[in-house]
This record gives C-alpha cells, sequence and structure tokens, in this order.
C-alpha cells in the first residue's frame, strides 16, 4: 500500500532519522548475495560511512578502504583472518583494522551493521585485529545512574581514533542532560523506543530506526514503553579536533 508521501525519515543539516520505511538496498563492489543499506556517508556530511548488511546464506562482503567495524544484528557470521575462522552469533563483533582484508561471509541470513571510516594514526602501535561478544563485555552505569547502562565494544585507547558502545535504558529512564559536543554520531536503534530531542526537534524513535548527529548537535533520549531501549552508538575519539 502507498503511504502516500509520508515517513518518519527527516534529513536536516545537524542531523538524520533513516527509518525503515525508506530504506533503499543497493550493492557494494566485491559483496555477492548481499544487499546494503547505507545510512551515513561522506556524502551526508558524515566524516564516517555507516551501513546494513542483509546477507542471504553465504553472501560475503567485499574489502574496505579504511578500518571497519562489525555487530552482528541476527544470524551467522562468518570471518576467516590469519588461518583462523571466526563465528559470529547475535550481539557478536569484530574490529578489523585498515589494510587486513578478511574473508566475511554469512553461514545463514544474517543481518549486520557496518562502520567503516579511515584511520588516523597516532601511535607506533596501531589498533589490532578483535573479537567480542556484546553481553560479555561488563556494563558500566552512565555517571552512575544504575538505569542507564553503557557497554565499550572497543579499547580506550589511543591506538582507536573511534569508539563504538551499546547503551541500555530502563523504561522511562534517559539522559541526565542535553549533550552538545564536538563528537558526531552514527546511532542505530536496536531495542525498544523512545523520544530523541536533536537541536530544537523532538523525535519518536524505535528499533531498526538509524540516526545521525553532526558535531555539536544538541541531543537527548528518553526511554519510553513497556520493554528496554537500547542502541549501538558510534562517536568520534582520542584524536585533537585540528585533526
Amino acid at each position: 500500500m502507498y503511504n502516500l508521501g509520508l515517513t518518519r525519515s527527516v534529513r536536516r543539516a545537524s542531523h538524520l532519522i533513516h527509518t525503515p520505511d525508506a530504506f533503499i538496498r543497493t550493492l557494494l563492489p566485491g559483496s555477492s548475495r548481499a544487499s546494503i543499506v547505507v545510512h551515513a556517508s561522506p556524502a551526508l556530511g558524515a566524516a564516517f560511512t555507516q551501513y546494513s548488511v542483509e546477507f542471504e546464506a553465504d553472501g560475503s562482503l567485499g574489502d574496505s578502504m579504511g578500518q571497519r567495524f562489525l555487530y552482528v544484528l541476527e544470524g551467522d557470521l562468518m570471518l576467516e583472518h590469519s588461518s583462523k575462522s571466526h563465528h559470529l552469533t547475535q550481539g557478536g563483533f569484530a574490529y578489523i583494522p585498515q589494510g587486513a582484508m578478511p574473508h566475511i561471509f554469512a553461514a545463514s541470513e544474517t543481518r549486520v551493521a557496518v562502520i567503516e571510516k579511515p584511520h588516523s594514526s597516532l601511535e607506533r602501535s596501531n589498533p589490532q585485529f578483535l573479537i567480542g561478544h556484546e553481553p560479555d563485555v561488563a556494563a558500566q552505569p552512565l555517571m552512575g545512574d544504575q538505569d542507564l547502562l553503557m557497554r565499550s565494544l572497543l579499547p580506550d585507547t589511543l591506538s582507536f581514533d573511534f569508539a563504538v558502545n551499546t547503551m541500555s535504558y530502563t523504561p522511562g529512564s534517559s539522559l541526565s542532560m542535553v549533550e552538545v559536543h564536538v563528537m558526531e554520531h552514527g546511532l542505530l536503534m536496536l531495542e525498544g523506543g523512545g523520544i530523541y530531542r536533536l537541536d530544537d526537534q523532538w523525535y519518536p524513535v524505535t528499533a531498526g530506526d538509524f540516526i545521525w548527529m553532526a558535531p555539536y548537535c544538541p541531543q537527548w533520549f528518553g526511554a519510553i514503553g513497556k520493554v528496554p531501549a537500547k542502541y549501538l552508538i558510534y562517536k568520534n575519539w582520542n584524536r585533537h579536533p585540528l585533526t
């Protein structure tokens, strides 16, 4: 049925709400049996690229020109790297350094969130290949709030020039302040929903929605509903603002 031009998707200078009803699927060079939904890229004004991959069984993802972070939303993802095989299921994640080219393919129908950006090298020791499982990462209360738990999926070291976290909110909980900062964000709603303030606008958001937030965009989130809200969030990190 036609929606008569209605969508919750919104594009503003400082932010984007990208909702599943407006997703357009495309292909990436080197990939096969994999549909790509590009959420954010330099064409938007972002300094990173984030997209979702919908694999068919035995579908594969091509190489990246930058560093890459993968988070499995559902299904079974396989990575073959340095003569080792890694099997990632829901909540599994991987960091792939720039220049590394593992074979990435799906053992069954699989959905994966992907973040890519050129690496800004700062130390002699560059970040190394990393595999993890989000539920195994210790949760920390944000600013002491036990109703708002954060899991940091990448090490907080200067080798990494970005961070990826999950944030979990009990129903009715919220950020304690409106944040305004130099970092930009890519955010994918994983569970539940709520209200996001971006700039001077207020938006209902739910699982499956993507949000891009430009540097200095005022931002705040409150969880609404009977189930917890959870999202995966990227931010640039650990570098001087001039870089």
